[in-house]
């Protein structure tokens, strides 16, 4: 879970609330764990939803939310095909990858990458 911890830094946090990337079990120990993240959707569905335009396309794929639009209707964590939109309770709004890389270089396995 460090990956998960290193995303939430980002806003100064020490828990895992404002984490865009998730690990999590598909059986216990010997199923192994799956990890929840934005794919960089080329055509992302999140953002065709977003009835303020305040996600706009990322280059490269995927989404960059401009927070100050954002009215927090849901919609988008409704819309990702992946499941990979989270939610921010405190101030009601999603938590979206920044493909920042910090996951990446936080994974003491390195099964995470950014790439095409």
């Amino acid at each position: 879970m460090s990956c998960m911890f290193a995303c939430s830094r980002r806003f100064g946090d020490a828990g895992l609330n404002y984490s865009a990337i998730q690990v999590r079990s598909v059986g216990g120990v010997e199923r192994g764990f799956t990890v929840i993240v934005c794919r960089a959707c080329s055509d992302p569905s999140c953002m065709k939803v977003c009835p303020t335009s305040a996600l706009r396309s990322r280059e490269g794929g995927g989404v960059i939310l401009d927070s100050r639009l954002c009215i927090g209707c849901g919609y988008c964590v409704k819309a990702c095909p992946f499941g990979a939109i989270f939610w921010d309770c405190v101030n009601d709004k999603p938590v979206i990858c920044t493909h920042c890389g910090l996951c990446v270089d936080f994974c003491p396995y390195g099964v995470i990458k950014l790439g095409g």
